[in-house]
């Protein structure tokens, strides 16, 4: 069984027992949260239900397992001939969660 639903603008693949790191959720670890924007639902007997523009009555129940940040990014630009550059870093923050139940 798996479930494709949306959080914070983004879409996730989830499937039960996963952990998926999300956009920051502002949550503590060990926190409940539930979505119930899903989009595909797909069923262990090959029964998949799409939704339009979610499934009614469809959730995606996961645990807060940790707030972190991800690895730092390096951006560099450069304008050639014209002595410019600049470098910066970039971290995102995510929330990593674990998959508890997907129900339709």
């Amino acid at each position: 069984m798996y479930a494709i639903f949306e959080s914070g603008g983004r879409q996730y693949w989830a499937e039960p027992e996963q952990v998926i790191r999300i956009d920051s959720l502002g949550l503590e670890a060990g926190d409940k949260v539930e979505f119930d924007k899903v989009l595909v639902l797909r069923n262990e007997d090959e029964d998949m239900q799409v939704g339009r523009p979610y499934v009614d009555g469809a959730k995606v129940v996961a645990t807060v397992v940790a707030q972190a940040r991800g690895k730092k990014l390096r951006v560099f630009t450069y304008k050639p001939k014209k002595h410019s550059k600049r470098n910066k870093g970039h971290r995102q923050d995510y929330t990593a969660i674990k998959v508890e139940e997907i129900s339709a």
